[in-house]
């Protein structure tokens, strides 16, 4: 090392903090009022903006656009946004203005922290609640907690869109399988396979083999021959997915009042896990088991799609089959039970 160079210390001076300049907030008492109603006020128009989104969704036609939009998502998209922005500004508004100012310097170590740094980490916590004045500007406090708890009513009142959950199709359920707990499957619908719409005969399928397929009513249209478009579609599909399996008849265990279900050891189950949802056709044809590929949830096919492994809290729906005159394989019914995820049976 050479003798002449200087210490470390003396190349790298410490420059110091600069000098602490007083914001108007923390020595006139007339700006700080004034500042904690500019901070309550931004909460207050989050919380007008959270209703504006309410009254949106209800008084907004979704049929109806604007600067070629839809005018209900525009209007709920602007409120929304309005509801958070205005919480976020209030925040930092809140911070720069009102809440302690102080320089701090942390120094970071390589290994955890000693007893005695956690203390003064909670300390510091504390130090820094106190600081922030929410114990002592009550107005301020109430109009945050106000506005964002008033804000999850946007996540909540979406959920009106579940609509009713019977099946009758009246003004306020206008299209088929509408609601929780039917679908549009219903008695001497055909099995058509998925994407191409093609009917299926028992004589299609050989042993071993699942077939992705659909109800008639999405590529045919309902019971008056208009094709499902839009929303009646999306749901149609969602909810209307099966995989057809075809298995030696010996070997199905038909459950309690499914004798008949089947045809020619053709069985016919819901395509949609009853965990969360996710759409299944992962089969292993020896063990006849489907798999779910989002939580190995495992159906057994040939015992009434009973769980044998995984999350999933009951078996997979199973539609009835029969064979209409012309040899094609329909529905005897509708499901007899609400598919997808069931978090309804849940007390």
């Amino acid at each position: 090392m050479d003798e002449n160079l200087p210490a470390r210390d003396d190349l790298y001076a410490n420059p110091g903090l600069p000098e602490h300049h007083w914001r108007p907030t923390d020595v006139d008492p007339k700006a700080e009022r004034r500042a904690e109603r500019q901070v309550a006020t931004l909460f207050v128009l989050s919380a007008i903006c959270t209703v504006l989104f309410v009254v949106a969704y209800f008084s907004v036609g979704k049929d109806d656009t604007v600067i070629g939009l839809g005018a209900q998502n525009v209007s709920l998209g602007l409120a929304l946004s309005g509801a958070l922005l205005f919480i976020g500004i209030g925040i930092i508004q809140w911070a720069r203005k009102l809440m302690g100012d102080h320089e701090i310097v942390e120094y970071r170590h390589p290994a955890s922290s000693s007893e005695e740094d956690r203390a003064a980490t909670v300390e510091a916590l504390q130090l820094g609640l106190e600081e922030s004045g929410i114990g002592r500007r009550p107005l301020v406090r109430n109009s945050l907690l106000g506005a964002v708890g008033l804000v999850g009513v946007t996540a909540i009142v979406p959920l009106w869109d579940l609509g009713p959950t019977n099946a009758k199709v009246t003004k306020e359920q206008p299209y088929p399988g509408a609601g929780l707990e039917h679908t549009v499957w219903d008695q001497g619908m055909r099995v058509v396979r998925d994407v191409v719409g093609t009917p299926i005969k028992p004589s299609d399928l050989q042993i071993g083999d699942l077939v992705n397929a659909e109800p008639e009513a999405l590529f045919n249209g309902g019971e008056d021959g208009e094709p499902l478009e839009g929303v009646a579609l999306q749901v149609g599909k969602s909810k209307g997915a099966v995989v057809v399996v075809r298995m030696e008849p010996e070997q199905i265990t038909p459950g309690k009042g499914r004798e008949n279900w089947s045809v020619d050891g053709i069985v016919c189950y819901s395509k949609i896990c009853t965990h969360v949802g996710c759409p299944i056709s992962l089969y292993e044809r020896t063990t006849h088991h489907l798999l779910c590929p989002c939580h190995q949830s495992t159906f057994d096919l040939a015992d009434s799609a009973r769980v044998v492994f995984g999350p999933a809290a009951r078996p997979l729906p199973q539609l009835p089959l029969a064979v209409d005159d012309e040899g094609y394989l329909v529905a005897q019914s509708d499901f007899t039970e609400p598919v997808g995820p069931s978090y309804w049976e849940r007390g």
